[in-house]
């Protein structure tokens, strides 16, 4: 499967503002009350949101590289690119995960150089977990997220191995 990755546009940012997940999924829905807001907030050129395309051009999901990558809780005091990511609905729990973060790495070594590259993921998360477990990274902190009490786990890895994904 050939991925691109590139800006994202309003089209592919009112799509993942309308995305709905399954249970316990349903964790990373949008509130479908604030969709102009959260448009917005993908568009904006400060939380570097990127699009995830299969050949021609078919919008799969979007990448994030900085603050948006950080949940409220967690120690980032230790300098990393934190990485935000989502897939469309439909095409989760497919064995894809492995391909979607190989070229979202690929893309970060390519773009920002990055010498630590982190993610944070819902504890409940396994199939997210393993897939970041199975192209390297390891995990360096545990905490609940400041408001809704869900724990998190913070994953890292060194950016020597991201071109081995």
């Amino acid at each position: 499967m050939l991925l691109n990755i590139h800006s994202l546009d309003e089209a592919n940012a009112r799509e993942i503002a309308g995305w709905h997940y399954d249970s316990p999924y349903d964790f990373y829905n949008l509130n479908s009350n604030e969709i102009e807001q959260s448009v917005q907030y993908f568009l904006d050129l400060q939380n570097n949101f990127y699009g995830i395309f299969e050949e021609p051009r078919k919008f799969v999901g979007y990448c994030s590289f900085g603050k948006d990558g950080q949940v409220p809780g967690g120690n980032y005091s230790t300098p990393g690119l934190d990485i935000g990511m989502g897939i469309c609905p439909n095409l989760t729990g497919r064995g894809r995960g492995r391909c979607y973060v190989a070229a979202v790495l690929n893309f970060a070594q390519q773009m920002f150089a990055p010498a630590i590259v982190r993610v944070t993921i819902a504890a409940f998360n396994q199939r997210a977990l393993q897939v970041w477990y199975g192209v390297g990274f390891h995990s360096v902190d545990t905490f609940e997220h400041q408001y809704l009490g869900v724990p998190f786990i913070i994953l890292v890895r060194e950016t020597d191995h991201v071109s081995k994904a």
